[in-house]
């Protein structure tokens, strides 16, 4: 069965691909011929995922899926939040996001933070969401090549590495995306798997 992901992001792809198994093929924007860079104006996970999901029902007609993530950090009051991906500037460096956190951070004890996933499913007749946390500690420095984003920096609660120190599957069984992925996969084959 294949179901349309709003995202160019190879790597968010293939980690849904091995979080959904052989019984789903996993198809991109670029797959359903969609190179529109789709805004995320909205100021919430909710409403990012949700305006991603719906241009591609509005412009394709097929049901999409769509999901917005983003880093909270409980002494930044929630930053980098719905701007993770930006948050050092329109580029969506990577590098430059994680050394602006790690910068903020500097001589701060409370490393407290969280990564949220929302997911949308718009299928024409109505909008599901399904949300999924982990909560963990910030780092002083990176550390890890696997990942992506803030992985290098991120340490999820009951463990030593982070998650670019993880493999993909021991990274999926405890993500905020493999927690949402699950909530997401359970109704969908409760209810519209056919």
């Amino acid at each position: 069965m294949e179901l349309v992901f709003a995202t160019n992001n190879q790597h968010k792809i293939e980690e849904i691909q091995s979080l959904l198994g052989n019984d789903f093929v996993v198809k991109g924007l670029k797959d359903i011929g969609c190179d529109v860079d789709i805004p995320e104006t909205a100021n919430t996970f909710e409403g990012n995922a949700l305006q991603k999901a719906q241009f591609v029902y509005e412009h394709y007609k097929v049901p999409c899926f769509s999901d917005d993530t983003g880093l909270e950090i409980e002494a930044l009051n929630g930053e980098p939040g719905v701007y993770s991906a930006r948050y050092a500037g329109e580029e969506k460096n990577s590098e430059k996001n994680m050394q602006k956190v790690l910068e903020k951070l500097q001589g701060v004890t409370n490393r407290q933070a969280q990564f949220r996933t929302v997911i949308a499913y718009v299928d024409g007749k109505n909008n599901y969401f399904f949300e999924g946390i982990v909560r963990g500690t910030i780092l002083d420095h990176k550390r890890g090549d696997k990942g992506f984003g803030y992985d290098p920096i991120f340490v999820p609660e009951g463990r030593t590495e982070t998650f670019a120190e993880l493999d993909m599957a021991v990274k999926n069984s405890m993500s905020h995306r493999g927690r949402a992925m699950e909530k997401f996969i359970a109704f969908f084959n409760q209810n519209l798997k056919k």
